[in-house]
């Protein structure tokens, strides 16, 4: 058994197909399927099912790929620890950040840790929760940002920062009137609402206290986008809900048209997912530490 085989393993299992994984091994399909072949005679277990595609591994081999990723990232690390080290963080860092948050967030911190850090190279990828999860499982991205605290096996969930929801009041709404706005008071018909699928949704539907009503608006849209769920509440009236980041760019009417929620202010926790004892740690502290100062400087 060789670190080459687990690695041709772990290739085929991120991306399901022999081709593209013996691409991303920079080796031909013939000498990764060879040498996949060889691994499975040694271990005595076939450890992907090759009739179906995309290529899917088996029972065996999805405990053998889970290995393998541990195996490999101990290698990677010997391998860092045994050259010289680094006084600044480089390298390649892809990270995973959900829709609500990629808008307001990241124009304050890419900047930032792009000057602060020029030696690294930082993608940032807009995903939902559970594509975050099974992106970072297959290591497609190194960290992610969430808003959900996810406890899974295998991953570290970090807290980051909290931010308040607030209200966002569409013109001639009786609620316009009120300098603060008790969310006992919202009702899911007159509540825009993002999509299913995004965790906003239903931490916006947890604090009307009960789940979205079918038949009680003439017009239901549920959108992706906070920004068009505010052209929804400026246009067709009702009221949607917005955290503090994503008022910072409000200006004129939009920013009037904002209310601070009541005592005890509802909030969202932002946490920092990565996969345990991950080789880039340095890199993912940098960008940490990057997002907590940005965000309190803009909260500030």
């Amino acid at each position: 058994m060789t670190l080459a085989q687990l690695r041709y393993a772990v290739a085929v299992d991120t991306h399901r197909h022999f081709g593209r994984a013996a691409a991303a091994c920079f080796v031909s399909q013939p000498t990764l399927s060879a040498a996949l072949k060889k691994l499975e005679d040694e271990l005595g277990a076939v450890l992907f099912d090759r009739s179906r595609q995309p290529v899917v591994p088996t029972a065996a081999g999805e405990r053998v790929v889970a290995r393998a990723r541990g195996v490999l990232r101990e290698a990677d690390a010997l391998a860092r620890d045994a050259g010289d080290r680094l006084t600044e963080p480089e390298g390649k860092l892809r990270v995973g950040v959900i829709p609500t948050l990629a808008s307001c967030l990241l124009p304050l911190v890419a900047g930032p840790f792009a000057a602060r850090f020029p030696r690294a190279r930082l993608t940032l990828i807009e995903l939902t929760t559970d594509a975050i999860l099974d992106h970072l499982v297959t290591e497609r991205i190194d960290a992610a940002l969430v808003a959900t605290d996810e406890n899974q096996p295998g991953l570290r969930s970090e807290l980051l920062f909290s931010e308040p929801f607030v209200a966002y009041i569409g013109s001639g709404h009786p609620l316009a009137a009120h300098d603060e706005i008790d969310p006992a008071r919202l009702s899911p018909t007159d509540v825009w609402l993002l999509s299913e699928g995004h965790c906003f949704r239903d931490q916006v539907l947890h604090l009307c206290g009960t789940a979205p009503d079918e038949g009680g608006r003439a017009v239901r849209f549920e959108s992706g986008s906070l920004e068009t769920l505010r052209r929804m509440a400026d246009r067709a009236g009702g009221v949607t809900l917005l955290t503090e980041l994503s008022t910072l760019y409000l200006t004129g009417d939009e920013a009037a048209r904002v209310r601070p929620l009541t005592a005890p202010v509802p909030r969202r926790e932002v946490r920092l997912l990565t996969v345990r004892a991950h080789l880039k740690e340095g890199l993912i502290d940098a960008f940490a530490a990057t997002v907590r100062e940005a965000v309190a400087e803009a909260l500030t």
